[in-house]
């Protein structure tokens, strides 16, 4: 039997990237019933969601009375999203308001569920919603952070809805974990990289690697599903940005550096899933470097780049935890377990990369070592699935039962 899903809408002006949204969870076969509030309503008629749902739609506990949809839809369903959800209806879902069909879903609901905010940026930091969100973050309800964009008007900022594209991602790894799986992050910050970093030669030229970041992209994915706080610190990553994560985007390997001790002071784990440039050019040119007339190649001195996981090995918290990533193209293990002890890391991702292995495909296998000597091979699958593997070992040590 496919997913059945609860696609709550909020009165927002960004209620109409829920059609979205609705589409593609219908063309992907799941069973998805729209109930909207009536305030969406003035955004988005009811035709056009029962159309698009081929579900009756209604706002209020009144219609079909006999079959107690306001206990039925939120007891049979397998997942809850909520998107938009205004700053309202976050008030009304914090303290157990009941006033609507949409408000008693989700009381009735014993499924996961996950509410993407969306609103001006003044009414997102205002201290009630802030009080809210933590209310309904501490009772396992996963909040996905607006993005940072244009809003209503001339205004920009944070409050903008994720790309429903992104929404729908972070909604797959939910279900793909279970009804029964608990967003066991809630309350954990986290920092995931990814990406590979760049070292300019000239205004043209660069030296680089071929990381494309959709691991680490599935890292912070996944994070999200699992109710943490993230930040993704990408380098030169030409993807989505994933829906709810804080974004900063670098390119050098100096950049990189920064961005990342600065977000690992307030991490619970880090995981560096990004591809730093260990070399760069010892100087760079402030010209195009040309051909000489006799054909000869110009000589490159490069020097080294500061090793960010070390680093943040010596400083790192004895809670935190840190997990590093090997790219071996032979002796795997060897290298990964030198590696490990090197960086003062509590877990370290192996992959043995080549042609069409790892960097820019969608499945990835990996052998995963920690420091207490425990090896968990995980063979070839999606990247989102690895990522939640190796997420459940991070979140075992989170909880100070490492093995």
């Amino acid at each position: 039997m496919s997913p059945r899903i609860i696609l709550g809408v909020g009165g927002g002006i960004a209620a109409y990237k829920a059609c979205e949204l609705l589409r593609l969870f219908t063309e992907s076969g799941h069973q998805v019933r729209v109930v909207p509030t009536s305030s969406a309503l003035q955004f988005v008629g009811a035709a056009t969601w029962s159309a698009l749902s081929g579900q009756p739609v209604a706002d209020d506990v009144w219609s079909d009375v006999h079959e107690v949809p306001h206990v039925r839809l939120g007891q049979q369903a397998d997942l809850v999203v909520v998107a938009p959800a205004t700053t309202d209806l976050l008030a009304r879902a914090a303290h157990g308001l009941a006033d609507d069909l949409l408000t008693n879903t989700l009381l009735t609901a014993r499924c996961p569920v996950v509410l993407a905010p969306a609103m001006h940026t003044e009414m997102w930091e205002h201290p009630a919603t802030v009080a809210n969100v933590a209310t309904l973050r501490s009772r396992g309800v996963r909040i996905v952070e607006p993005a940072v964009g244009r809003l209503t008007g001339a205004d920009t900022g944070k409050g903008r809805l994720p790309d429903p594209a992104e929404l729908f991602a972070v909604a797959r790894r939910v279900l793909a974990r279970g009804a029964a799986a608990p967003a066991d992050l809630t309350g954990k910050r986290v920092l995931v990289t990814a990406g590979g970093t760049r070292e300019p030669l000239d205004p043209v030229r660069f030296l680089g690697n071929r990381s494309s970041g959709k691991q680490g992209y599935a890292f912070a994915r996944a994070a999200v599903a699992r109710g943490a706080r993230v930040t993704l610190v990408s380098a030169n990553v030409a993807l989505p940005d994933p829906a709810g994560v804080d974004l900063v985007r670098v390119g050098t390997t100096a950049e990189l550096r920064e961005a990342t001790l600065t977000a690992a002071d307030r991490a619970d784990a880090v995981v560096l899933a990004a591809a730093p440039a260990d070399f760069r050019p010892a100087t760079y040119a402030a010209g195009k470097i040309k051909k000489s007339d006799d054909g000869s190649a110009p000589t490159i001195e490069l020097v080294a780049n500061p090793d960010i996981a070390a680093e943040l090995g010596k400083r790192r918290r004895p809670e935190q935890v840190l997990v590093v990533f090997a790219a071996e193209t032979s002796d795997a293990e060897a290298n990964g377990r030198a590696k490990l002890a090197r960086k003062r890391a509590d877990l370290i991702v192996i992959n043995e990369v080549g042609p069409d292995r790892v960097f820019g495909a969608d499945t990835n296998a990996a052998t995963v070592i920690g420091t207490d000597g425990s090896v968990s091979r995980m063979p070839e699958q999606s990247k989102e699935d690895l990522a939640d593997g190796v997420w459940d070992l991070i979140v075992t040590r989170l909880a100070g039962c490492p093995g």
